[in-house]
């Protein structure tokens, strides 16, 4: 009996590892820098534009199945350790990152932990999908707040970043000469980076850098290119 269960289980993790995806078009910085912040088994978060999914490393496989993908497309889980000074593991997990599904604020999903479909045991927020007639686990997202670069009182023009949180985020412009370590930003909120810099009237480009790499504000649809040929976001200040 062991043995069959085994010959039907190899299959199960070939056709899983089969339908596992690579998260399209990531940033793969912010990508590594997310997967470093996840500090153990828990409740999904949400981190940036990120949710984390873990679970512990108590089976040999975990996937996961969403209800926007009809639970047919099954994603497999990674596994992540923790090493000591001396390189022994002192701890593991697995994990899976989902990008933040747009037009969403409900998500409901299943697991498959060796075989078995079942709902997470580590998020105490259920329900029953009718549609679907089977139990499901469900992360609310939080309400999205809009807050946008633009001019404030006192002459000043406020730089709005959202970012994974703990980083260096930096902005550099034209009012630097593209010099991106002037201005730090400052993070004010959980993934939420904010800089006030009193600009004369007139129009700017500028962009945020994170380490070596540079991207544009996703808080302002005003775009240009510089003359060098990059795109930049651009403001007005009147």
């Amino acid at each position: 009996m062991k043995r069959i269960g085994a010959l039907l289980i190899v299959p199960l993790l070939a056709l899983a590892a089969a339908a596992a995806e690579t998260i399209p078009e990531q940033d793969l910085y912010e990508y590594h820098n997310t997967i470093a912040e996840i500090t153990g088994v828990g409740a999904p978060y949400l981190d940036g534009d990120y949710i984390i999914f873990t679970a512990p490393k108590t089976s040999r496989y975990v996937g996961i199945v969403f209800d926007f993908e009809g639970y047919k497309q099954i994603h497999a889980y990674k596994l992540h350790n923790t090493y000591s000074f001396e390189g022994d593991i002192t701890d593991s997990w697995f994990f899976y990152v989902l990008p933040k599904p747009k037009d969403r604020a409900v998500i409901s999903y299943r697991l498959i932990i060796d075989g078995l479909w079942t709902t997470d045991p580590n998020n105490p927020n259920r329900a029953f999908d009718s549609e679907a007639g089977i139990d499901v686990s469900r992360f609310v997202l939080p309400p999205v707040v809009v807050r946008n670069t633009e001019s404030v009182p006192d002459g000043y023009t406020r730089f709005v970043c959202f970012a994974p949180p703990g980083q260096k985020i930096r902005l550099g412009g034209t009012f630097t000469n593209w010099d991106s370590w002037i201005y730090e930003m400052v993070e004010v909120q959980r993934g939420k980076y904010q800089l006030d810099l009193p600009l004369p009237a007139g129009t700017y480009y500028y962009n945020y850098y994170r380490g070596i790499t540079s991207f544009i504000d996703e808080t302002n649809p005003a775009k240009g290119y510089t003359p060098d040929g990059r795109i930049a976001s651009l403001i007005e200040v009147k």
